[in-house]
């Protein structure tokens, strides 16, 4: 690089704050010339510019070096470098230094302040930065060409707002990685996440985490103040979130053109920008806000200087050349440089100073001290790595051994572990890509280079691969950048219902219901939700399109009131007008359209009528009779209204006075309706089938709101264990009736009777004996036909021993009232067995109300019918004790026998109307003529029983 004198070329320098096309002017006149070098403050940026170069001149013609990277083609004309590593040898016909400010920096700026005195094209030279250098280079380089440039946006202060409240692609700055992280941890929750940007990154890993920032992926990015130093990127606003870092001495508040510089990224071309604090930041006062909104800041009036010119004969000649004192009051001398507090740490070890006492030693020593620290580690730890470096370097070999940097390296190269493991091994891959790129350090330079960078590449993308899984969540921006550019969301559907949307898992939709992803931060929630509501929709309307002309094989109505289709649960029956048409609920389906959320329960509900009415035929068809005239008349057209409001089924004892009143011709048309009138039941035995009778006690259950109520018996079963749960009615729904501790099916009840009065009708005293075909008609033990019987009423007469078997005797003119309640489920400690009787109230007299002339028994009202004559008072005898022994047969129990068929003032074993165990009084009547119709209704062929 030549070191002109002024006048040689034209120097000019392009001073202004950020946004002013600094950097891009430079970028156009170096590519205007034929060679040219460009000195950047930074790795990331000398990347950055070398792509861009790369693109418009090919990858041939464009060079980068850096001090851990070279990539030098051998027809290289364009130079992009960071300062301290631009080739010093070369003579470029343009040359450009960015950020000239930095050579005020304390640290690193001896190196820019000899570039900016020494390094010149054999063209131009262009030196960019701050307006506050305008004065220092007027001093130091009188005839440089001095333009000043505007921003091409507005900087305005915007105050403090929580990170909550942070506007959308907004870059938030910290000055230390675990606040950084921290930092990036609490977005991730609150605003789905951010990218990472520090200068210790990897190119690389720098790259792809800015990418998901430039994409956006997301809409926040955390980094250090290296976003200041000329990373181009989309920001709209800057968040402080400290105004203080530790510059490596020790922590200070930054200064106001720091901030300027920092905050002046906000804002890119024509487009303005804001600034502001965030976290724990304090206020800025006011007059620091006017500069930075401003761009006027103090001029600086110091440069970092160090004489480049060294004296490497020995030790002593090159620390006395570095000493040497400025030749101006600008430039004011480096204290405390890194590289010389390293060379006096390691000249203190005898053997080094040997090594180091001539001139090729003492250059050799100087080129390792300059080593940076890449690590961040302490002084002396870094001078022992330096020393290692030094003795293997001034060994018999004269380069580093191949099998110790190769150690070095496959210690490193494990891509496990979290952020700080892989980012503290990337810090360490550093140095020894340093190392290898420097020509005369290693056997074989371009191995050990491509070496160090295939590590560095599986490190950097190992790193971004734990920032964006630790401080993004993918699922949650993917959702939220969709929907808020409002473009079409590609959702899809596989086999088992699980929902994606741009790929990503957001829940599970079964039948119509879409059950959205938990999972995650409420901001993640919120986001799979909205963009379910944007994308599952369509989805959505396809099924209930679907639904709405789906074919009755398709469909299936469960036990539990539920409604399948293709065995998802689509609808839910409810209460409607009438209990044989219920209505229905769509489960799910909310995202769809009203329209079709209509068009979809009609076919539910049509379906569930069509059920009805292919199930409980005999029943709804009674039921249309009822309505029409001629086919049910008189005290039939009473019965079959009851059996229709009960569901098809009714206690006789229920029923007791209208059919004891039935007419031949009327007991004859409810038998055409398909009635049967049993000895413990009036029942339509077509609704005792499985389908039907689930279906019966499903509505009756829908009908009243408790679908729990729902008797549901396995097919099959002639009888079920007796849950107290369930009333009366709720088993005669399901064409049951509890008999003690079983709950009998009502066509095996009839049968069970049968049995009974076939024996009874061969034994002189009437009595029957408990047999194998009851207890197998019944399916259940001994003991609870037992019980069965004695619920029905039956009595135990004899106990069996060896000689005499076990013998029942008919029923009783009355029996206890049914233990299990009609309408009200059994509580706690009731319906164990019969209580004891009690006098029933004398009822009050009914008052004379108007009949209904809707109602079935008007017909009745009008009947004209000769008042009854007054029976005749006959004196009761005394009741006296029996003198039987207690196996034999009571005399009372003989009477008692020959009438034991239902009478009038009969009750079965349970009453539907009971709500409570109260036994009724016991009354005893004579034995009523037989009734030739009764008879013929207990006494079914075999036909009528099945």
């Amino acid at each position: 690089m030549s070191r002109a004198r002024a006048g040689d070329s034209r120097i000019a320098a392009i001073l202004g704050p950020t946004n002013t096309g600094k950097t891009h002017l430079a970028l156009e006149r170096m590519m205007a010339h034929s060679t040219g070098v460009f000195g950047l403050p930074l790795r990331l940026l000398a990347r950055e510019l070398y792509d861009k170069v790369v693109k418009a001149k090919g990858s041939a013609a464009v060079a980068l070096i850096t001090g851990e990277e070279k990539i030098v083609p051998p027809t290289a004309r364009f130079f992009l470098c960071t300062v301290e590593a631009m080739p010093l040898d070369m003579r470029p016909a343009f040359l450009a230094i960015d950020e000239i400010q930095l050579a005020a920096d304390p640290e690193r700026g001896h190196i820019f302040t000899d570039r900016l005195l020494h390094a010149r094209g054999t063209a131009e030279t262009l030196f960019l930065g701050s307006t506050t250098m305008r004065p220092i280079l007027r001093h130091l380089i009188p005839d440089a060409e001095i333009e000043e440039r505007e921003r091409f946006s507005v900087l305005t202060y915007a105050g403090a707002k929580k990170l909550t409240k942070l506007p959308r692609r907004s870059a938030i700055v910290a000055f230390s990685s675990e606040d950084v992280y921290s930092i990036a941890e609490l977005v991730r929750r609150q605003r789905g996440g951010a990218a990472v940007v520090m200068g210790a990154l990897s190119p690389r890993t720098r790259n792809a985490q800015v990418e998901l920032y430039q994409s956006g992926e997301v809409d926040f990015l955390i980094a250090t103040d290296a976003i200041g130093m000329g990373l181009n990127m989309d920001v709209d606003h800057v968040a402080f979130a400290s105004f203080s870092k530790f510059d490596g001495r020790k922590r200070r508040r930054l200064f106001p053109h720091e901030i300027g510089q920092i905050a002046g990224r906000a804002g890119r071309f024509r487009s303005d920008g804001t600034f502001g604090q965030t976290a724990d930041a304090r206020p800025l006062d006011v007059d620091i806000i006017e500069r930075v909104e401003n761009h006027t800041f103090e001029p600086v009036r110091k440069l970092t200087w160090r004489d480049g010119r060294l004296d490497l004969r020995n030790l002593d000649t090159l620390r006395r050349s570095l000493n040497t004192p400025s030749p101006d009051p600008v430039l004011e001398r480096v204290r405390n440089a890194a590289d010389e507090h390293v060379l006096d740490l390691v000249s203190r070890d005898s053997d080094i100073r040997q090594r180091a006492a001539a001139r090729d030693g003492t250059a050799r020593l100087w080129d390792v001290c300059r080593t940076p620290d890449f690590r961040k580690s302490s002084p002396e730890e870094h001078a022992r790595l330096v020393s290692t470096l030094y003795m293997h370097l001034t060994s018999a070999k004269g380069y580093l051994p191949d099998s110790w940097l190769d150690a070095q390296l496959t210690r490193l190269a494990k891509t496990a572990g979290d952020v700080d493991a892989l980012a503290q091994r990337l810090a360490y891959v550093r140095t020894w890509s340093y190392a290898a790129h420097r020509k005369d350090w290693t056997k074989d330079p371009e191995y050990w280079t491509s070496r160090t960078r295939e590590v560095e590449d599986q490190l950097s993308d190992a790193l971004h691969e734990r920032l964006t899984a630790r401080f993004i969540d993918r699922r949650t921006s993917a959702l939220m950048k969709g929907l808020r550019e409002k473009t079409d969301l590609q959702s899809g559907l596989n086999s088992l219902g699980e929902v994606t949307v741009e790929g990503h898992f957001v829940g599970r939709l079964n039948g119509l219901s879409f059950e959205a992803d938990a999972a995650g931060e409420p901001l993640a929630r919120r986001a799979v939700a909205n963009a379910a509501m944007k994308a599952v929709r369509p989805e959505v309307n396809r099924l209930l399109s679907q639904l709405s002309q789906a074919d009755d094989a398709d469909l299936a109505l469960g036990e539990d009131g539920l409604l399948n289709w293709k065995d998802d649960p689509v609808g839910r029956l409810k209460a409607g007008g009438d209990p044989f048409t219920p209505g229905v609920d769509l489960i799910g389906g909310e995202l769809g359209s009203s329209e079709l959320i209509a068009q979809a329960e009609k076919r539910l509900m049509t379906y569930a009528a069509e059920q009805a009415q292919a199930r409980l035929e005999p029943l709804l068809d009674m039921r249309k009779a009822l309505k029409e005239e001629g086919r049910l008349d008189g005290l039939a057209r009473g019965v079959a209204y009851q059996l229709v409001e009960n569901f098809g089924a009714m206690s006789r004892a229920k029923l007791a006075d209208e059919l004891s009143a039935l007419s031949v011709p009327e007991r004859q048309s409810l038998r055409r309706a398909g009635v049967r009138i049993g000895e413990h039941a009036v029942f339509m035995p077509a609704l005792l089938k499985p389908g039907a009778a689930r279906l019966l006690s499903m509505l009756k259950a829908v009908h009243e709101g408790d679908i729990e109520r729902a008797v549901n018996p396995p097919p099959g079963l002639t009888s079920i264990p007796n849950d107290r749960r369930y009333t009366l009615a709720d088993y005669a729904a399901a064409g049951f009736q509890p008999c003690g501790p079983r709950a009998v099916r009502l066509d095996m009840l009839e049968r069970l009777a049968d049995l009974i009065r076939d024996q009874r009708s061969e034994n002189k005293e009437r009595r029957f004996e408990p047999n194998a075909p009851m207890t197998a008609l019944l399916g259940c033990s001994n003991e609870d036909l037992r019980e069965v019987l004695k619920a029905l009423g039956y009595r135990r007469v004899q106990t069996a021993t060896e000689e005499q078997p076990e013998l029942w005797a008919g029923r009783s003119r009355a029996s206890t009232r049914p233990a299990q309640g009609g309408n009200k489920p059994h509580g706690k400690g009731k319906g164990k067995g019969p209580r004891k009787d009690v006098r029933a109230a004398k009822p009050a007299p009914a008052e004379n109300k108007p009949i209904d002339p809707d109602s079935p028994f008007a017909a009745l009202a009008a009947l004209e019918l000769e008042p009854p004559k007054p029976a005749a008072q006959k004196r009761r005898k005394p009741r006296k004790k029996p003198k039987t022994k207690p196996a034999e047969t009571p005399a009372s129990d003989a009477k008692a026998e020959a009438g034991d068929a239902p009478t009038p003032s009969t009750t079965t074993a349970q009453d539907s109307e009971s709500t409570a165990s109260v036994a009724p009084a016991v009354t005893r009547v004579e034995e009523p003529q037989a009734d030739t119709q009764a008879a013929s209704d207990t006494a079914e062929t075999p036909q009528e029983r099945s």
